[in-house]
């Protein structure tokens, strides 16, 4: 037990997929490993898909379930079950990027259009214009379901201008450990080359 309590705090903890908002990436459901090791000396770079928590009002009451008994509860607490009442967005910018939309109906950063086919559906990027400067310490994050997440555009209006601390990612989506026929790696896309070679 306590062995697993020092891999869920240091290294690795089990999260599920409590929304539409990250497919085709990820669907509902979906069980994961997030991986904390990669943040202990460095920060989160753009593409990255992370696990944060709540910055306040994010979550709907489907998606804050928590575990529905108590042995269950028990098992989250030491990372042996998979957490609820966290959300998952792929990072787009960082402090000091300026995150736009968009350019011949592409999301763009610092200027740099990205090519997102990992997208669901490319169309719906173009639903919100904006653009946003990102604060030192932030991250600008969004669903890759554009047209169903409720991601930094749609709280724009809050306290924190829709952009979410670095201070509170758990960590980066590694491992789809089930279903079994799409267990395996998460990878990051190379659609963020361009804007990281400036």
């Amino acid at each position: 037990m306590v062995m697993a309590v020092v891999v869920k705090t240091f290294f690795l903890q089990a999260f599920y997929i409590p929304s539409e908002s990250m497919e085709p990436t990820m669907l509902v459901d979906d069980k994961i490993l997030v991986q904390k090791v990669s943040y202990w000396g460095g920060d989160v770079k753009r593409g990255d898909i992370v696990v944060f928590d709540d910055p306040g009002g994010w979550l709907g009451a489907d998606e804050s379930r928590h575990a529905s008994n108590v042995l269950q509860g028990a098992l989250e607490k030491i990372g042996l079950f998979p957490t609820g009442g966290h959300l998952i967005k792929r990072v787009i910018g960082v402090g000091g990027d300026t995150v736009a939309c968009c350019t011949d109906g592409k999301l763009t950063v610092n200027g740099t259009a990205l090519d997102e086919p990992y997208l669901l559906d490319e169309t719906a990027t173009k639903d919100q214009t904006f653009e946003v400067k990102v604060r030192n310490g932030y991250l600008w994050v969004m669903g890759d379901n554009r047209g169903n997440s409720s991601d930094s555009r749609a709280h724009q209006g809050d306290p924190g201008g829709g952009q979410v601390s670095e201070k509170s990612v758990v960590g980066k989506a590694w491992l789809r450990v089930w279903p079994l026929g799409r267990a395996g790696f998460i990878h990051k896309p190379s659609s963020f080359d361009a804007v990281n070679g400036k």
